[in-house]
Parts: structure tokens; sequence; C-alpha cells
């Protein structure tokens, strides 16, 4: 099944649905009935994106296309990446990242969309030797929009990639990451952020399959559903037979901050190797009433002393982006989200 095979050929029974055990949280064949008409050009103005001010580079895709960002050897360079949907209209787009040895890449990539559109992003991302990249994806859909992000990394020994994953939802909203790890002292952080209201839906599925000895990878969730949301977190590290002294930490953290919000997690480790270091944990519950008591009682309306509490929950993983200006960003935009 494949979301751009639907999109390109207008079967809805190319989508994935439950019987699919990776999609049975994001069931599209059974939401969709009807694919949009594909996309047509778009010819008007586009505000300001999230990231514009902090990027020289800029790469815009609107309703689909190409693009390809190619850094040489030894170069260190700033990408902002802006994916944009105009219309109730059905497209797919290409991305083609390629990091030479040494290389230096921060990737600040956003979504965003202004109605009923289905659309899906296939990314390849490919880092040499020392490479190293530090991507952050703001994911800032429409509340009827159907988007699917998938990318596929590959490593070299010593590369450092680094994401942040930060999403509000949509109708449907599917992120999904797999990493190829060869160990050899390459290294991979895999961390995100949800903040899903209304019937808003949300999907970070990750994969990180570590093939060689002496890799790491620390990965860092948490996320927060309210009203009648619902948020998926789907994470799974593979130790492949002979990848020996592997690093590998996986945590997933959820409020729920209403009766009728849901979380679904389901955190792997599949382990094939014996000389490892390898955990996960997930815990999925309400807001410490202690605490939210103990701010009442110094003044602190409820609202904001709620807004307050859960910004320090999902401030940890923020504090572990790397790139300041955009860390300053993301933690203005949460911020905002939480007050509404």
């Amino acid at each position: 099944m494949s979301v751009a095979a639907a999109i390109r050929t207008r079967d809805v029974g190319e989508l994935p649905s439950r019987r699919d055990e990776d999609w049975r949280w994001t069931d599209l064949r059974g939401l969709i009935r009807v694919l949009p008409e594909a996309s047509e050009a778009f010819t008007g103005t586009l505000s300001p994106g999230p990231f514009d001010r902090l990027a020289a580079d800029h790469h815009v895709l609107v309703n689909g296309g190409d693009a390809r960002i190619d850094v040489a050897p030894g170069k260190k360079t700033l990408v902002a990446l802006r994916l944009v949907s105009r219309g109730a209209c059905a497209h797919a787009s290409r991305v083609t990242i390629n990091l030479g040895a040494g290389a230096r890449l921060r990737l600040l990539e956003s979504y965003e969309s202004d109605g009923a559109s289905v659309c899906q992003t296939a990314l390849t991302i490919t880092l040499a030797e020392g490479a190293a990249l530090e991507r952050i994806v703001l994911a800032q859909d429409h509340e009827d929009a159907v988007s699917v992000s998938q990318a596929e990394v590959r490593l070299a020994p010593t590369a450092d990639f680094g994401q942040t994953i930060v999403a509000s939802g949509a109708r449907r909203q599917r992120l999904e990451t797999r990493v190829v790890h060869p160990g050899g002292r390459a290294s991979a952080r895999m961390d995100g952020v949800y903040l899903v209201a209304d019937k808003r839906h949300t999907d970070h599925t990750t994969v990180v399959t570590h093939e060689g000895v002496d890799g790491t990878t620390s990965q860092l969730i948490k996320g927060v559903a309210r009203d009648q949301a619902r948020a998926v977190f789907q994470g799974k590290i593979i130790v492949s037979e002979g990848a020996d002294r592997t690093d590998a930490r996986m945590g997933h953290h959820a409020l729920i901050l209403s009766d009728r919000a849901e979380v679904d997690a389901k955190p792997e480790l599949e382990i094939y190797a014996d000389d490892v270091s390898c955990a996960h944990g997930n815990t999925v519950g309400a807001m410490d009433e202690d605490a939210l008591f103990y701010a009442r009682q110094r003044g602190i309306p409820e609202p904001e002393a709620r807004a307050m509490l859960t910004e320090a929950f999902i401030g940890q993983v923020i504090d572990r982006i790397w790139f300041e200006d955009a860390r300053n960003v993301v933690r203005k935009w949460a911020a905002e989200r939480l007050r509404v």
C-alpha cells in the first residue's frame, strides 16, 4: 500500500488501512472514500513561513514538486524547506538530501495547509562519514487535511543525525522516519513533541535499524492530547545480529487532558545481539493535580497554571534542539497553542 501511488492513480484501494499493522491506528482507506483532484500549479503569494527569517537558502514546494539539497564535503549550511498545500487537492512531493563527508546541515522543515488536501512527502536523506544534520520539523496542518511525511535516512560511520518533530495534528497526520544506522560511532537523536486538540489526529512512527557495532540512538517523545484528539506513537529500535555495543534509549510520555482524548503507544525493541545497552519507557497519564493545586494556591489562574505545567512537561524535548534560534521559534509556537 502506498499513499503516493493512491494519489497518482486516484485509487483509494492503494491507501494503507487498519489491516496494515503499521497503519492500524491511522487508517486512511477507511477515512477517504474519494481522493481529491490533482493539485493545480499555485500562482498566488505566500505569507512568511515559520523559519523564513532564520535562513537565506529557501526551498518552497507548493502543491507538490521535487527538491534537491546537496551539501559538499566539509561545507556548512542552513536551509529552510517549506511544504505547502493550497486548496482541496491531492499531490505528492519528493525531496532528496545528500551530505558529503564532514558536511554540516541545519534543515528547518515545515508543513502547512489551508483546507481538505491530501498530500504525501517522501524524503531521502543520506549522510556520508563525519557528516552532521539537525532536522527540525514543524507540522501545522489544517484540521481537515490529510498529510503524510515519510523520511528514509541512511547514515555512514561517524555521522551525526538529530531531529525534532513538532506537530499539532490534522484530520490525519503521519510523520514517519526510518533510519539505517551503521554503528561505527554514528549517532541518532529522534525527538518529538505533539500538541493535539479538538478532533485532530497525529501519528509519530519511527524505526531505527542498527546494523553495526558501536552505534548510539537516543529518543524522547512527549505529547499532550485534549478534547477529542488522538495521538499515536510507534517507535521501534532494531539491533541486528553482530551490532554489538549498541547503546539505544527510547522514551515516550504523554498527558491526556480530557476524558475523550486518546493516546496509542507502541514502543518496541528487537534485539538480536548480546553485548548491548538498550531500554525503553512509556507513560500516559493525567496532569499532576498536586502541582496544579500548588500553583493555584499561589494565585495563578487555573488555565494559566495548566499551560505553565504543560509547557514545562514538553520543555525537556524542546531544550534538546541544538540550534538556539529554531529552539526559540518552537518554544514560542508551543506556548501559543498551550494558552488557547
